[in-house]
């Protein structure tokens, strides 16, 4: 990630020149100013004995992982949460100390040494899981404990024991060797929604399974249930930690949620137009002239397409931002490049900024309106966005 308020360093002249060429065209700012904030309002929110996860699966949503890691941390967050092993690495590899949660399941030899190997903590789902996990520690002399966090299922219907069995899993966790019981969690399937009844029989199954491991006698180190949505929901969800993904990035999960807490977007999308041009009245633009111009026209080719994460189903539907003002995209949003109508701008030239979703002047397009458009959620959009464009940090 490279910082657009310094000159960056480069390892070699070949890194140079891939900046020097990818920044002409399009790019995504990350603005670790507004994700230090995020993190910080979050953690005035929640109360002094609740630790914050800040989830940074998925390159950190599309943010760049290792860079987000670090500033979450510095921030405030007490561990970080990812989906597969490679990504725990890649956060090692990239200097990362702080106690690492694997959410999705490990099963493979592989996969239970490089745990080992990276000092990462897994997520047990299963009984079968957990005898996999102690039995190939054993084999390979492993001598240390690792720590582990035991997953049940609430009503997600996705990873996890059934919560009825948490009593018998926990207690089977606890007698095998080379485990360390770190956490109990499970996760909430519908805690954006303004109804929150499934939520609150979640809730209820979570109390019931802890009441089953609390009365075999088992002390457990931490309890966490809540998402970014939930955090905001209710303070009953705290527990001993949240794990909060889409909040720190600063969106919403819910617009009934937006009230709970202030929280400043961190992701801008931006490019460069490549080329302008008048076309006549009746022109077909782009694939499948799916889009004639009604009158003489200027139009602008702007370098960003469906391969870098636009997606193709806005075409025609989507607006930008230039010079601060709002002007449509038109015609098929093709793999490397989109079209604008840029006939209010007449003095417009190659080399100008478009923010396709962030702030100019007054105006602001954020993912959500993407997802709106799209009848998709905002996880969705920041995620699609390819590495073939850089991640620019603003400090």
């Amino acid at each position: 990630m490279f910082s657009s308020k310094q000159t960056p360093s480069f390892a070699d002249s070949q890194e140079r020149d891939t900046y020097a060429w990818f920044s002409q065209r399009a790019w995504v700012e990350i603005d670790l100013g507004a994700l230090s904030y995020n993190v910080k309002q979050l953690v005035i929110f929640l109360s002094s004995r609740t630790q914050l996860m800040a989830v940074v699966k998925a390159d950190a949503y599309g943010h760049g992982s290792v860079t987000v890691a670090k500033t979450v941390l510095e921030a405030g967050a007490s561990c970080l949460g990812v989906a597969t092993v490679p990504e725990g690495i890649q956060l090692r590899e990239g200097g990362i100390k702080a106690p690492i949660l694997i959410l999705g399941a490990t099963h493979t030899l592989e996969q239970i040494h490089a745990i080992a190997q990276w000092k990462l903590q897994p997520t047990l789902c299963s009984p079968k899981q957990a005898l996999e996990v102690s039995n190939t520690l054993e084999a390979i002399n492993y001598n240390s404990p690792i720590p582990v966090h035991i997953k049940l299922d609430t009503g997600m219907s996705r990873l996890g024991t059934n919560w009825q069995e948490a009593g018998d899993f926990v207690q089977l966790v606890q007698g095998l060797p080379h485990l360390d019981i770190a956490s109990v969690y499970s996760h909430l399937a519908t805690a954006d929604s303004p109804d929150p009844a499934i939520m609150q029989q979640q809730h209820n199954r979570f109390e019931q399974a802890i009441a089953q491991i609390k009365a075999r006698g088992i002390k457990i180190p931490s309890l966490h249930l809540a998402n970014s949505a939930a955090t905001l929901a209710d303070p009953k969800l705290h527990y001993d930690m949240v794990r909060a993904g889409l909040a720190i990035y600063g969106l919403y999960p819910a617009t009934h949620l937006e009230n709970k807490i202030k929280l400043q977007p961190v992701l801008q999308l931006k490019a460069r137009v490549t080329h302008v041009k008048t076309i006549a009245a009746g022109t077909g633009v782009s694939y499948g002239h799916q889009f004639i111009a009604p009158r003489e026209m200027r139009i602008a080719v702007v370098g960003i397409g469906y391969a870098d994460g636009v997606p193709r189903s806005l075409s025609n539907q989507m607006q930008v931002l230039l010079r601060g003002q709002r002007v449509h995209q038109i015609g098929t949003i093709t793999m490397d490049q989109i079209m604008l109508d840029v006939s209010s701008i007449p003095d417009l030239q190659e080399g100008e900024i478009v923010t396709l979703l962030g702030e100019q002047g007054q105006e602001q397009i954020s993912a959500d309106d993407w997802a709106n458009q799209l009848n998709t959620i905002s996880w969705e959009i920041l995620c699609a966005f390819k590495h073939r464009l850089p991640r620019v940090a603003v400090i």
